[in-house]
């Protein structure tokens, strides 16, 4: 937690006093603490933890190193109170998740201080993983993977979405999980034509593609998964739309290189289905990064300009998705080495279940 602390410091030296911390991920990365209610301070001397008697014993426990300053009346009054004891002149806030109406509070009761927005500031520090973040996330996307091997053998032609995705859940937390990273997506036959679609009583039929997108959560890290499966034979149009977004993932996993942008290497998987025919049918970015939340920076889309770098975590999902006929989305989890990218996620990818 150190390193991570001075990192920050170091970011806004010279341009802030201290800087408040509310968004829960950036408050566990720095400090430990998993309650996510409260706020942390963070000048170049101190690091204080602002929360109120629910959370003051998990404090202690989680977050040794930082002081725990107890709100015991208004936490607009406290902060008031550390900012004085402190000097702030100056201080920075995340301005993409503090709340307009807790900013509004907070500014009218610390008259005096500055309130200057951030962003990404801790966000940027954890676009690469180290080597302890790396252990969990391999661990959480191991327990996934094998959920989904699993419900390979499960599936039967009749079962509603909604028991499949109940089982994986299940599987997942009974096999290591402290929880599913999000809500478990199971879309058999035009349901898999929604990318988020909701599992429903539908009953799964033989010969349809059944997109079922999944992950685990362990010590507050994140696994994402998707293969898309099909109960006997496929259709001969559910084989060949399933070839081509596997070749078009193929095609990203085995050119990324660090150095390109998010961008370029959403083109390699693209340019596969572009030529296909179904560059329509593809209508969200390429990946996404992916740790303390589900989803997080780095993106690789269209619009993604920023270069890539060796410890950075992303997803690789492309996917085809038609009305009324259905979805195929395959989605890994790959490591950007210094040479190009590791494949972590290793889940079967055969279309058939069996």
């Amino acid at each position: 937690m150190y390193v991570r602390l001075e990192k920050l410091r170091q970011s806004f030296k010279g341009e802030l006093d201290a800087i408040l911390i509310t968004r829960p991920e950036n408050q566990r990365y720095l400090s430990g603490f998993r309650g996510g209610e409260g706020a942390l301070l963070i000048t170049q001397e101190k690091a204080l933890v602002l929360t109120d008697f629910r959370y003051y014993d998990q404090v202690a426990e989680e977050a040794p190193d930082f002081e725990l300053v107890k709100v015991e009346d208004r936490d607009s009054q406290a902060l008031k109170r550390c900012l004085k004891e402190l000097e702030v002149k100056a201080l920075g806030f995340e301005s993409t998740h503090l709340p307009f109406a807790q900013y509004q509070e907070w500014k009218k009761a610390t008259r005096g201080t500055k309130w200057i927005p951030t962003r990404d500031m801790v966000e940027n520090l954890r676009l690469i993983k180290d080597d302890q973040e790396l252990a969990k996330m391999k661990k959480a996307i191991a327990i996934a993977d094998t959920a989904c091997d699993y419900i390979r053998g499960f599936i039967e032609p009749g079962m509603p979405e909604t028991q499949v995705a109940w089982e994986l859940e299940v599987h997942m937390r009974t096999h290591g999980a402290e929880g599913v990273a999000f809500s478990t997506i199971v879309a058999a036959g035009p349901n898999g034509a929604k990318p988020h679609a909701v599992p429903e009583d539908r009953q799964i039929k033989e010969g349809e593609p059944i997109v079922m997108d999944m992950g685990a959560r362990l010590d507050g890290y994140h696994s994402d998964l998707t293969r898309t499966v099909c109960l006997g034979e496929p259709h001969a149009r559910l084989q060949e739309i399933y070839d081509i977004v596997l070749q078009a993932q193929l095609a990203a996993e085995e050119g990324a290189k660090p150095g390109m942008t998010g961008q370029e290497v959403d083109a390699l998987a693209r340019a596969v289905i572009v030529e296909a025919g179904y560059g329509k049918q593809f209508g969200h970015g390429l990946g996404h990064g992916v740790g303390l939340a589900v989803h997080e920076g780095p993106k690789l889309g269209c619009q993604s300009r920023e270069p890539l770098k060796p410890g950075m975590l992303c997803t690789i999902e492309p996917g085809i998705y038609l009305t009324d006929w259905g979805g195929v989305r395959i989605e890994d989890i790959v490591l950007f080495t210094s040479e190009g990218v590791e494949v972590l996620s290793r889940a079967r990818k055969e279309l058939r279940t069996r």
